[in-house]
């Protein structure tokens, strides 16, 4: 066996991936801004806003506050208390009695079968009056033109469904180096562009905070019925919607919606970790090989790279050219990520904590699935 063979492929794949990576990431930054229209209409069709609110007692008043000042003219609120127990159903009651907009719901118990926040928002969608639907989280920040956008986007798109990257707030360093990984799965990995292209649902994406979707486009395509299961319901939604032969899209709500995801690092490793192998659909061998690929090439090239400096000798390592092009490649492509959601391009340079805290949770995903035990997420186990 030629050693020096093998690690002269070993190297190459790792520079491969850091360029794929970098095309990716500035593929899909530029696409998503080519393709977002500035808000610009505030009256047309009526759009039911559908809110699912889980023990929010800290954000929903603040959520539905913003809601309620839009300059979109035709629209309603429709929020639900899935089984709080806080104050939550309290406050919702509250801002429904002040507010004419706003229309509250209790939930029904959680079926088996059903992932909680799925079922609260299929609850909520026989009351909708709107022929637009948009599903967004409790714990989101709405600029006064969040709706407008939606219109516009939709009819300057074509689409019938549109979700994209909110504005994400991240405050503590443990936020920094795990929210950002959602980039990871859905900047880097996919090639967000081919949707406009390829009729594969592996090519649409979604994320929960933000969704807008055609009603009767919802309905026909079987709604969160046809994706019950799934803990990372936002992206089989829009997957099983393409497959449905609509048009998807996702671009950029960086100025139009905020979002603190996580308040620190043990809840951001649960929040993300939860859907990790679900968005692999849990088929085990396909997340043992990403996690064997981010080890390899993701997280050994920095350590190799500080062995090989501190050796005294970082000129007898016949493949530093290779190592150095990848780590420049790497905080390029994070420097655009992070530029492009415009969050603190400081954060970049912490991509190395960032890769191994993945593979953390990587690991830590498949075995609490796997051993089905599951996910504890706002007192309800998730599996």
């Amino acid at each position: 066996m030629d050693w020096q063979v093998i690690f002269q492929i070993y190297y190459i794949a790792m520079v491969i991936f850091a360029v794929y990576f970098f095309i990716m990431a500035s593929a899909n930054v530029l696409g998503m801004k080519i393709c977002t229209s500035k808000p610009k209409i505030i009256n047309g069709p009526l759009v039911s806003v559908l809110v699912p609110a889980r023990n929010e007692e800290k954000n929903i008043e603040n959520c539905i506050s913003r809601l309620v000042k839009q300059d979109y003219q035709n629209y309603e609120i429709l929020v639900i208390d899935d089984f709080s127990n806080d104050k939550t159903n309290e406050i919702i009651m509250r801002i429904a009695g002040q507010n004419s907009r706003v229309r509250a719901f209790t939930g029904k118990p959680l079926p088996e079968n059903w992932n909680g926040k799925a079922f609260a928002l299929e609850q909520l969608v026989p009351h909708a009056k709107g022929e637009i639907l948009l599903f967004t989280d409790a714990d989101t920040i709405h600029s006064p033109t969040s709706i407008s956008w939606a219109i516009t986007n939709l009819q300057n798109t074509g689409a019938d469904f549109i979700s994209g990257y909110v504005g994400q707030i991240l405050k503590t360093f443990g936020e920094q180096v795990t929210v950002p990984l959602i980039f990871f799965l859905t900047g880097f990995l996919i090639p967000i562009f081919l949707s406009k292209i390829v009729r594969l649902g592996y090519f649409s994406l979604a994320i929960g905070q933000y969704i807008v979707v055609k009603k009767n486009v919802y309905l026909s395509a079987g709604g969160f019925t046809a994706v019950k299961t799934k803990t990372s319901e936002d992206v089989y939604l829009a997957r099983h919607i393409k497959k449905c032969g609509y048009k998807t899209e996702f671009l950029d709500i960086t100025d139009q919606v905020f979002c603190r995801m996580y308040t620190g690092y043990g809840e951001g490793i649960r929040g993300i970790g939860k859907n990790i192998y679900d968005f692999f659909n849990k088929i085990p061998i396909l997340l043992i090989l990403n996690a064997v690929a981010i080890f390899l090439f993701f997280c050994l090239p920095f350590p190799v790279l500080v062995y090989s400096l501190l050796s005294g000798n970082p000129a007898g390592n016949p493949f530093m050219i290779h190592l150095i092009t990848v780590h420049i490649l790497f905080t390029l492509t994070w420097l655009i990520m992070f530029i492009g959601r415009r969050i603190n391009w400081l954060n970049a340079f912490c991509w190395p904590v960032m890769y191994f805290n993945l593979l953390f949770m990587v690991l830590w995903s498949f075995y609490r699935s796997v051993t089905g035990r599951g996910f504890i997420w706002k007192n309800r186990v998730v599996k």
